[in-house]
C-alpha cells in the first residue's frame, strides 16, 4: 500500500527525481558529517597525518560523496555555474578601502583612509579578471628587477611627474620598469644606507645585523621596496606595510617584485601582530608626523618594537630645503626625541638626516620613570586585530620579553622558548609536538612540489613522492600559507632552498600561535577570513590551506566568497593547495569550478580520510 507521503513527493519529483533525491540527502548528510563529528581545537592539535585502517565505511562514504557531487550536475543538467566575470572597475579593487563610502558613513580626519570593513557593501559575487596588458611575472631573481609596467596600476605620467621617482626608476621599453640597487632612494643608494645604520648601531658592517640580533624588519611606507630588496639579499626578513593607495601603491608594486608587504595605515588602529614582534622599525620619508594624537603612533611602534630592538627615522626634508636655518634640521627628531625619554628609550647615534633610537631591554627601567610618564597597558599577551590605538606601553608583562640580543640563533624553537610560548597560549607546547609537526611539513612540502605542474590534471599524473620534477613552468615566489600554524611550512621552503618567502596568516579564532611565528623570524599577521586579506588582487603566486575550511565552518563565513577572495589575491597560473577531510575538500572542488580552476583530489594512500586539492587557476585573457 503507498503512503500519502510518498504520493505527494513522487507527484512532485517524478520515480527518477526522487531517487535523486533521496540519494542527495543520504550523501549530502555523509559528506557534512566530518563538519559537525569534529571541534577545531581537536583538528589542530596536531597536524601529523595519523594513518587510519581504511575501513569498509571510509569507502562508502568517499564514493557518497562523489556520487552526490554527479547527482546534483545530473539534477542541473549541466556542470556547475560559474561566477560570471567582473567589470572592468574592478580589476584592482580592495575591499573594505572605500575612501568615498567611509566619508559618508561619517568617517574624517584621516579615519577614512583606513580598513573599515564593516562598511564594505555586498557586491556581486565576481571572478576579478586581470588588466588587458596583464602578462606573468619573471622569475626570481629577474622579476625582483625587472617587472611588467601593466602588472601595476602606475602610469609613465606618475614617473614624470616626480623627480624622486624618476632617480629609483627607468622606464626600460613601454611595458617594462626596472629597479636599481643603487637607485637614490636615500641619498648615496641603498647600500650605502644601510651600511650607514649599521655603523650606527655599532657594526662594521650591514651584513652583521644578524649577529646584533636584528632579522626582522618592519618597513613603513617602504617606497617601492629597494631597501627591502637588500635586506632580503642579507637574508633579513623585511616586512613592508603602506597605506592603501589607489594608483602607485607602495605594497602593490612591493608584491609585484617579489617582496613581503601589506596594506597597512599607520593612523587609528593598532596593527594586527602581537606586541615585541620585531627587531627594527624602519621609517624613510614615511609621511607621518610621529607626535601627534597624543603620541599613540609612536606608542605602537613601541609596542611592536622587541627589546633592545631600534627605530630608524630618516627624513631628508631639511636636505630638500637647503636654505633653512639649521633649528630647522634638528626640529625633525626633537619631539620624538622627546617622547622616547617617557618611553624608555636613548637615542643611541645620528648621522645626516637619520636618527636611531633602541627601546630599552630592562624592563624595570618603566619603574624607575617620573610619575608623569606614559602609563602602562594592561594588556598581558594579547594579540589585537585592528583595534583603536591606545595611550599606554605595551608588553612590559609579556613572558616573551626577550632582549633580542640574548636570543638563540633558532629563535623561539628551543625548549626554553617553547616552553614560554606556550605559557601564554594557555596551551602547552611540548618540544616534540612542534618538532614532530617540522617532520611532517618536510615531508609534505616536497610532496605539494611534485604536484605543482599541469602534469596532475593530464590522465596520468605524477603521485605524490614521486621524484620531484622541474620546478614549475611559472614564478612561486609569494607564498601564504593561510592556516599557519607553527610556520613549518616555511622552515620547510627555507631548508630545501626554494626561492620563496611566506606570509604565515594565523586565523583569529584559531590557537594563537603568531608569536612564535614572528620570534622564528617569518613573516606573520592576524587575520579574519570572514574579511577580505589586505592586499591588492594578484599579489601571491601559491596559497596554501591545511584544515582552515574545517576551521570555517563553524564561523559565519561564507565559502563562496572565500573562494571568491583567494581567486582575486592569486595571479595567472598561481597554485592553491588545501589539506583537510574528504568531505571538505569534495565541497572545495565544486567552488574550485565555480571560480573556474583546474582541479584535482589527490589521495594521499594513507588510511585516512584526508585529502588533497591541487588546483591551477588559468590566464584569463581579454
Amino acid at each position: 500500500m503507498t503512503s500519502p507521503w510518498y504520493k505527494s513527493v513522487s507527484s512532485v519529483f517524478g520515480l527518477r527525481g526522487l531517487l535523486f533525491f533521496i540519494l542527495g540527502v543520504v550523501a549530502l548528510l555523509t559528506i557534512l558529517s566530518p563538519l559537525t563529528s569534529t571541534s577545531y581545537e581537536a583538528s589542530t592539535g596536531s597536524s601529523t597525518l595519523v594513518p587510519n585502517i581504511y575501513s569498509n565505511y571510509r569507502r562508502i562514504k568517499e564514493q557518497a560523496a562523489v556520487d552526490y557531487l554527479d547527482l546534483r550536475s545530473l539534477s542541473l543538467g549541466t556542470s556547475l555555474r560559474e561566477f560570471p566575470l567582473c567589470a572592468k572597475e574592478r580589476e584592482s579593487y580592495v575591499p573594505c578601502y572605500n575612501v568615498t563610502g567611509n566619508l559618508l558613513a561619517g568617517l574624517q580626519e584621516g579615519d577614512e583612509l583606513d580598513r573599515h570593513c564593516e562598511f564594505e557593501r555586498e557586491k556581486e559575487r565576481c571572478v576579478v579578471r586581470p588588466p588587458r596588458d596583464y602578462k606573468i611575472p619573471l622569475r626570481w631573481p629577474l622579476g625582483r628587477d625587472i617587472i611588467w609596467s601593466g602588472n601595476v596600476k602606475i602610469t609613465k605620467d606618475q614617473f614624470l611627474s616626480s623627480g624622486t621617482v624618476t632617480t629609483r626608476l627607468m622606464l626600460l621599453e613601454e611595458n617594462q620598469i626596472t629597479f636599481h640597487s643603487e637607485d637614490g632612494l636615500i641619498f648615496d643608494g641603498v647600500k650605502d644606507y644601510a651600511r650607514q645604520i649599521a655603523e650606527m648601531i655599532g657594526l662594521g658592517s650591514d651584513t652583521e645585523f644578524a649577529q646584533a640580533g636584528v632579522r626582522t624588519v618592519l618597513d613603513i611606507g617602504c617606497g617601492f621596496g629597494s631597501f627591502g630588496a637588500h635586506l632580503v639579499s642579507l637574508k633579513l626578513m623585511p616586512i613592508c606595510i603602506a597605506k592603501y593607495e589607489a594608483t602607485g601603491s607602495q605594497v602593490q608594486l612591493a608584491l609585484e617584485r617579489g617582496l613581503p608587504a601589506m596594506i597597512g595605515n599607520f593612523f587609528s588602529k593598532q596593527l594586527p601582530y602581537p606586541a615585541l614582534s620585531f627587531d627594527m622599525v624602519h621609517c624613510a620619508q614615511c609621511g607621518i608626523t610621529w607626535d601627534i594624537k597624543d603620541a599613540m603612533l609612536l606608542l605602537e611602534v613601541d609596542r611592536v618594537l622587541k627589546p633592545g630592538g631600534y627605530f630608524v627615522l630618516t627624513s631628508p626634508t631639511n636636505k630638500a630645503q637647503g636654505n633653512l636655518p639649521d633649528t630647522k634640521k634638528t626640529s625633525i627628531s626633537t619631539r620624538v626625541n622627546e617622547l622616547s625619554k617617557k618611553i624608555c628609550w636613548s637615542l643611541t647615534a645620528q648621522q645626516d638626516e637619520s636618527f636611531l633610537w633602541q627601546k630599552t631591554a630592562d624592563s624595570s627601567c618603566y619603574s624607575s620613570r617620573s610619575q608623569d610618564s606614559i602609563p602602562l597597558c594592561k594588556d598581558g599577551d594579547s594579540v589585537p586585530y585592528y583595534h583603536p590605538l591606545v595611550p599606554c606601553i605595551s608588553g612590559t608583562t609579556s613572558k616573551r620579553w626577550i632582549p633580542i640580543q640574548n636570543r638563540s640563533a633558532v629563535a623561539g624553537t628551543t625548549s626554553a622558548e617553547l616552553e614560554i610560548h606556550g605559557k601564554y597560549l594557555f596551551h602547552c607546547i611540548k618540544p616534540e609536538e612542534f618538532f614532530e609537526d617540522t617532520q611532517v611539513w618536510r615531508s609534505a612540502l616536497k610532496n605539494y612540489w611534485s604536484l605543482l605542474t599541469p602534469l596532475i590534471f593530464s590522465d596520468h599524473p605524477k603521485r605524490p613522492g614521486d621524484e620531484d620534477p622541474l620546478p614549475p613552468f611559472n614564478m612561486i615566489r609569494n607564498v601564504m600559507d593561510m592556516n599557519a600554524r607553527f610556520g613549518n611550512l616555511n622552515s620547510a621552503l627555507l631548508e630545501q632552498g626554494k626561492s620563496a618567502w611566506v606570509m604565515n596568516v594565523v586565523p583569529v579564532n584559531a590557537r594563537n600561535t603568531l608569536p612564535i611565528i614572528l620570534d622564528r623570524g617569518f613573516a606573520g599577521v592576524l587575520h579574519d577570513w570572514c574579511e577580505p586579506f589586505p592586499t591588492y588582487p594578484r599579489t601571491y603566486d601559491m596559497l596554501h590551506a591545511n584544515e582552515l575550511l574545517t576551521h570555517l565552518s563553524s564561523e559565519r563565513c561564507s565559502l563562496m566568497d572565500l573562494f571568491l577572495e583567494m581567486d582575486r589575491i592569486l595571479r595567472p597560473e598561481g597554485w592553491v593547495v588545501i589539506s583537510d577531510k574528504l568531505g571538505v575538500i569534495e565541497m572545495a572542488r565544486a567552488m574550485a569550478t565555480r571560480v573556474r580552476w583546474e582541479a584535482r583530489v589527490i589521495d594521499l594512500q594513507d588510511g585516512s580520510d584526508q585529502r588533497l586539492l591541487v588546483c591551477q587557476k588559468p590566464f584569463l585573457k581579454k
